[in-house]
């Protein structure tokens, strides 16, 4: 079961991106990928830190994207699925 670090922000996002969308991203024609949170906020962040998802088939999952106190990027995991 997922439990987040005390106090730490983060959101959840489900992503299912196709390779060429992300090779898009990845080659710098775009730089931020826009998702809506499972509570359905908006977020915007940058296509890189996806780089260690990246399989044949694109990007499929969900994901928690953590948070620094200062609203920086911290660290992305994947979520087990049940």
């Amino acid at each position: 079961m997922f439990r987040p670090m005390n106090g730490s922000k983060h959101i959840i996002v489900n992503l299912n991106i196709s390779p060429e969308e992300y090779t898009y991203w990845y080659t710098g024609s775009a730089r931020t990928v826009l998702a809506t949170s499972i509570d359905g906020r908006s977020v915007r962040f940058p296509a890189n830190i996806l780089q260690p998802f990246v399989t044949r088939s694109g990007i499929q999952g969900t994901f928690c994207i953590f948070f620094k106190p200062d609203g920086k990027f911290d660290r992305i995991e994947r979520l087990q699925s049940k």
